[in-house]
C-alpha cells in the first residue's frame, strides 16, 4: 500500500479538500483507497459523508492501542473509498502520546498491518505537532498544497526543515514529492505570479493540475460528498480529475 500524506501547517490551503477529492478520483480509477483522517477537526471524515459522532472507534483509539485498525475502518458511499475516521477526541492525543514509546511511528506501524488497499491518503492537522509527525513518518509520498495567494510560501520553508529532520531520523523515504497549486483565480495577476514563483522554486514537482477557486467545490463538503459526485461538470471536479490521473501516472501505476 502506497501512503500519500497531504500536509501544510498553514490552514485554509485546501488540504482536506484535496484528500477527499483525490481519494474519490483514485477510487473511481479502481484503486482501493483509504482516507486516514488524523486531524481532530475531522473534516475529511464529515467531507466523505460520515458524521464524526456516529463512529464507534476512530484513529484516536487505534493510535492509543485501544482498537484494532482493521476494525476501525468504515466504508463510505463512494466507489473504492474507505475511511479511518477522526473525532474531536484526537485533540488530546498529542498529550496522551507524548510519553509513549516510539510515539512518532505509531501510525506507520498501524498502516503496515492493513491489507487490501492500494493507497492510503493521510490528512494531517494544520500544525507541526506529533500527529503531523506521525503522518510524515508514515508517508511514501508527500503532497503540499499551496494556495495562489499572498504569503503562499509562508510556512513551507519551516515544513521543509521538518521534512529534512524526519527524513534524517525517522523516514528516509520522505521528500517533498508533489506541490499542488490551489485556490487559483484566473482573473487576478497575483494568482498567476504566485503560480509562476512556485513552479520556479519547485520545478517538475509541481503538479500540472491546478485547483481553481470554485463555489461548487466549497459547497460539496456541506453535503458530505466529493466534488466528482456533487457536481461532476464543475471546474473543481475537472481539476481533481486531472490530479487523480497525474497521481496515478506518477506513483500508482508503477507500484502495481
Amino acid at each position: 500500500m502506497l501512503v500519500i500524506t497531504v500536509s501544510n501547517q498553514k490552514g485554509g490551503v485546501g488540504k482536506t479538500t484535496t484528500c477527499v477529492n483525490l481519494a474519490a478520483e483514485l477510487g473511481r480509477r479502481r484503486y482501493a483507497t483509504l482516507v486516514v483522517d488524523i486531524d481532530p477537526q475531522a473534516n475529511s471524515t464529515s467531507g466523505l459523508g460520515i458524521a464524526p459522532g456516529s463512529v464507534e472507534t476512530s484513529i484516536y483509539d487505534v493510535l492509543l492501542g485501544e482498537a484494532a485498525v482493521a476494525e476501525s475502518v468504515v466504508r463510505t458511499r463512494w466507489e473504492g473509498v474507505s475511511l479511518l475516521p477522526s473525532t474531536i477526541d484526537l485533540a488530546g492525543a498529542e498529550i496522551e502520546l507524548a510519553s509513549a514509546m516510539s510515539r512518532e511511528t505509531k501510525l506507520r506501524r498501524q498502516l503496515e498491518a492493513l491489507k487490501g488497499y492500494d493507497v492510503a491518503i493521510v490528512d494531517c492537522p494544520p500544525s507541526l505537532g506529533l500527529l503531523t509527525i506521525n503522518g510524515l513518518v508514515a508517508a511514501d509520498r508527500l503532497i503540499i498544497p499551496i494556495q495562489c495567494e499572498y504569503y503562499a510560501l509562508e510556512g513551507v520553508s519551516q515544513l521543509a526543515r521538518t521534512v529534512a529532520l524526519v527524513n534524517e531520523n525517522l523516514n528516509p523515504r520522505l521528500a517533498i514529492d508533489g506541490i499542488l497549486l490551489t485556490m487559483f483565480d484566473a482573473r487576478t495577476r497575483l494568482s498567476a505570479e504566485v503560480a509562476d514563483e512556485v513552479r520556479r522554486q519547485f520545478g517538475d514537482r509541481v503538479f500540472t493540475a491546478v485547483i481553481p477557486r470554485n463555489v461548487r467545490l466549497s459547497e460539496a463538503p456541506s453535503h458530505g460528498a466529493p466534488i466528482c459526485y456533487y457536481d461532476p461538470t464543475s471546474s473543481g471536479a475537472h481539476a481533481y480529475e486531472e490530479l487523480g490521473k497525474e497521481v496515478s501516472d506518477r506513483w500508482l501505476r508503477r507500484a502495481r
